[in-house]
């Protein structure tokens, strides 16, 4: 079981542990051995995630969300396997971490009469300015 919150836990059976060759460092070793990681996580149908928290997700996940709603993750970083998996896994719980939080609303505000009066007159200062330094031939 991955912990996210005190409320949200994702079940071992909704991840599905896929290991295949890396690319990169590694000698002989990196085309013997499967050390890369993609974990797949069935976001759209899982139980313990609450609506709000699947649609935030979505868009969080960008391109790392399929077509049939679920959040595909790939670690090749380390040259073991099982810190890849580790490596995975945390990035998993970081993203639904991030998908829990409730982002804050916006409240549209509006520039004072006062101040667009001061933008214009600093403008107008700066115009006379620079009209002031051209010579004339």
């Amino acid at each position: 079981m991955l912990r996210i919150t005190d409320q949200i836990a994702i079940e071992d059976w909704e991840l599905v542990e896929q290991f295949i060759r890396a690319s990169g460092p590694g000698g002989q070793n990196v085309n013997k051995v499967s050390t890369a990681v993609e974990l797949r996580f069935e976001a759209e149908r899982s139980p313990n995630l609450p609506e709000p928290v699947k649609r935030r997700l979505r868009r969080l996940a960008g391109r790392r969300w399929t077509k049939d709603g679920a959040v595909v993750i790939q670690v090749s970083e380390e040259r073991s396997q099982a810190r890849n998996r580790d490596l995975a896994r945390e990035r998993l719980a970081e993203l639904v971490r991030k998908a829990t939080v409730v982002p804050k609303r916006r409240i549209p505000t509006k520039v004072s009469k006062n101040q667009k009066r001061k933008r214009v007159e600093a403008k107008k200062a700066r115009s006379e300015v620079k009209e002031g330094r051209g010579w004339e031939r």
